[in-house]
């Protein structure tokens, strides 16, 4: 089949990935380079980890993904996970973390609880006076997004997908299976697939009832001398407790030390507007990780990096088929570690024709 992929997002990558691996005849269509610096996917370093809370059924998703990534990295003849592991820190009774560990607790994954004082001894950037406890797990890290991205981009174009970068589709027909570029080009396929990230709204309104599309930042920071050795061996921080809704990635790859928090957002329909940095933003975001982190106002601002995102109401991941033509939007800014998996599960869709059992899968629910 001749198919046209828009957006080279890790969904869009991955699609086309498998998609050229079945053998189908694949163009994939990015409105700017590849990766895309003002895409979700186009930052330095993202988590994957297993925990999910208690009963989301992606935990238990995350081997499926392990396993696509394993797939990836025998294609691509590198592996781009720094697999150092991941923690999260519980401040309160009932909070995310503990929600986290007792999904961990669940599946029977490992993880080892460390009480206030030891983690502290173990992390020197925790405040043991304003924690209950930490846990940590080695099944998870850090994906080198850029490494990734560029990676893939060579071995697609090594093996037949056409890559149309800095080609913006600004119309899809899906009954014709066609799309329309801002160039004035209209292309036709035997079936579409979008993947457009935070854009997706532009290119079908009407699904802005089901994807709301978000504004967020993170901020990378330059540690205080007396912690940059505790940060340089430090696993991933999936959670750091209360209602803070904060992630910590430590330096790995070409990354820094990246602060983000999901307090940190606000509707922004259009995905191109407002994504230049405000004056003290990278403060506001930091000074929301104290507690649990101690010394935070030592902690320099080094950059500020605005992102877009959809997000569904339940935070799970969005398909929708409409004639010859499937849409995938990734689970509120978790995706990008399913990235692999959920480009295998569409092209074994596009094979087989079972929009249920995909449905089923990417919302976690087989």
């Amino acid at each position: 089949m001749r198919i046209s992929v828009v957006g080279a997002g890790i969904a869009g990558l991955s699609t086309a990935w498998a998609l050229a691996k079945q053998g189908h005849q694949v163009i994939l269509f990015e409105q700017n380079t590849i990766p895309n610096p003002l895409g979700a996917s186009g930052d330095h370093h993202r988590i994957i980890r297993r925990a999910y809370g208690a009963g989301s059924g992606y935990g238990a998703a995350i081997s499926e993904a392990y396993d696509a990534w394993d797939e990836l990295w025998r294609d691509l003849g590198s592996n781009y996970l720094d697999a150092r592991g991941f923690m999260a820190v519980s401040r309160e009774e009932g909070d995310e973390a503990e929600d986290y560990l007792n999904g961990l607790r669940e599946g029977g994954w490992p993880c080892e609880v460390l009480q206030a004082g030891a983690a502290a001894e173990r992390f020197p950037f925790l405040d043991p006076d304003t924690i209950r406890y930490a846990f940590v797990s080695p099944e998870g890290g850090a994906l080198h997004c850029r490494d990734i991205a560029f990676g893939m981009a060579a071995w697609l174009q090594a093996n037949g997908v056409s890559l149309r970068q800095t080609m913006q589709v600004t119309e899809v027909d899906p009954v014709n299976a066609a799309v329309t570029t801002a160039d004035g080009r209209h292309i036709e396929a035997d079936y579409v697939i979008v993947t457009a990230g935070a854009w997706v709204t532009k290119l079908f309104p009407g699904l802005a009832s089901d994807l709301t599309t978000y504004r967020t930042a993170v901020v990378y920071l330059d540690p205080p001398d007396h912690l940059k050795e505790a940060w340089r061996h430090a696993p991933v921080v999936l959670d750091v407790g209360g209602a803070t809704d904060g992630y910590i990635l430590p330096p790995s790859g070409e990354g820094g030390l990246k602060f983000g928090s999901g307090l940190h957002k606000y509707e922004n329909p259009d995905a191109d507007e407002n994504r230049a940095p405000v004056e003290g933003e990278g403060e506001t975001i930091r000074n929301l990780f104290s507690p649990p982190m101690r010394d935070i106002e030592q902690y320099r601002i080094e950059s500020v990096v605005t992102c877009a995102y959809t997000f569904t109401s339940d935070e799970r991941f969005f398909v929708h088929n409409e004639d010859k033509c499937l849409v995938v939007s990734a689970c509120s800014g978790h995706g990008y570690k399913f990235g692999a998996a959920v480009g295998r599960r569409v092209a074994k869709f596009v094979e087989h024709g079972d929009f249920e059992a995909l449905k089923g899968w990417m919302r976690a629910e087989e």
